[in-house]
């Protein structure tokens, strides 16, 4: 995960951890949070900012906060280790449900006429994905999602494979059927006509939203529980985790 400073002689360890019991967890206490900084930034700079730490059901373990990313460490701050935390109890992935909450956003805000728009069935479960025309996983994604049921689609275009991907984007936006223009194109290889610059796409917002979300590559979709995936899947995992967000949000 972070390359730059794995290749440094310091005490970092990428451990698998197993933790046998469950405690509710609870923020360090300021000082030890600071005097954690300190000395993680002084050891390793190339480490991103760490936001905020907190105990863990491991004795002796500290969960660390770093942008969207967790780490672990003792509570001093002298060993720092990347891996997952598994309660062997509940069978539960802890470092997996925490990095599902600290990347959760808010469906509701997702500006969605910037998007491109599908529905199969009643359309009554909603899925947001991130997508660049270039993308060759994207396109193993599209043939995948055409297998769901009940769904609406939103995709969100994002030109991060170069020059090329903005002309495709440009053209597919710009063209009255866009949306059976992008499928044409992504499932069966028909490049979209050119357009000229007809309009003005929404490629930059789009850009722009993916950052601040965080979005870190193509494919990446997003939940009405506000949950992300980030890679390509099967339509069976895209059912799993849509039936498992509609669950939620009847709660």
């Amino acid at each position: 995960m972070f390359a730059k400073f794995r290749g440094l002689t310091v005490a970092a360890l990428t451990l698998s951890l197993v933790a046998a019991a469950c405690a509710q967890s609870v923020d360090v206490p300021p000082a030890q949070l600071s005097a954690i900084k300190q000395k993680l930034a002084q050891r390793l700079p190339e480490l991103p900012v760490i936001e905020s730490a907190r105990t863990t059901p491991m004795s002796g373990l500290i969960e660390l906060k770093a942008g969207n990313n967790v780490l672990y460490t003792d509570a001093n701050g002298d060993y720092l280790i990347e891996g997952q935390l598994i309660d062997t109890k509940s069978q539960r992935n802890l470092t997996e449900e925490r990095m599902e909450d600290i990347n959760r956003i808010d469906f509701s805000s997702l500006p969605i006429k910037d998007a491109i728009v599908w529905k199969a069935g009643t359309g009554k479960r909603r899925l947001v994905v991130f997508s660049d025309p270039n993308c060759g996983y994207c396109k193993q994604l599209e043939k995948e999602i055409q297998q769901i049921k009940d769904v609406t689609v939103y995709t969100f275009m994002i030109p991060i494979l170069g020059e090329d991907s903005k002309v495709k984007l440009d053209n597919i936006w710009c063209l009255a059927n866009r949306t059976q223009v992008w499928l044409d194109w992504m499932l069966k290889g028909v490049t979209p006509a050119r357009t000229l610059g007809m309009c003005v796409s929404p490629a930059q917002r789009n850009l722009a939203l993916s950052q601040r979300l965080r979005v870190q590559g193509t494919p990446a979709m997003f939940f009405e529980d506000g949950s992300r995936l980030a890679s390509a899947a099967s339509a069976a995992v895209i059912e799993q985790r849509l039936s498992r967000a509609t669950a939620k949000k009847g709660n």
